[in-house]
């Protein structure tokens, strides 16, 4: 099948990776993708390799990386096209990412620790002023 052939259009990979085309003109705009050169209709057209990266990209910002992050990561990619420059880059933003996660997660923890504690408190000062909590919400509450 020649190369020509295989060319999707826009609103066909929008479709079939269920994002808009406007993401994806978008992330042409920015320089993270980038389509085949247009047809006399102008229109944006994406080889299979291109569809694999926008995978990749979906991917990458399901994972919490930015478009900043990802114009850097393109720039280590760069135009040879060198997934081995790219890949540590990758790491380390990954790790970076896990570093803050992890960081939500324990002020998340600790925020659940001072809930469950003042409401134990609450509980027990309702408790003293003989005040009900069957954990049933008034109405209008």
């Amino acid at each position: 099948m020649a190369e020509e052939e295989e060319l999707k259009s826009i609103g066909e990979v929008a479709k079939e990776l269920g994002i808009t085309t406007r993401t994806l003109r978008f992330w042409d705009e920015v320089g993270i993708i980038e389509a085949s050169p247009r047809s006399s209709g102008s229109n944006r057209f994406f080889t299979p390799y291109m569809v694999r990266r926008i995978k990749f990209i979906i991917k990458l910002k399901e994972l919490g990386l930015s478009i900043k992050e990802m114009q850097h990561l393109y720039e280590y990619y760069g135009q040879a096209k060198r997934t081995d420059k790219m890949i540590p880059q990758l790491v380390t933003l990954l790790d970076e990412h896990v570093k803050q996660i992890d960081a939500k997660i324990e002020k998340l923890s600790s925020l659940r620790e001072d809930i469950v504690t003042y409401r134990e408190h609450i509980k027990q000062r309702a408790a003293n002023m003989n005040i009900t909590t069957d954990n049933r919400m008034e109405q209008g509450f």
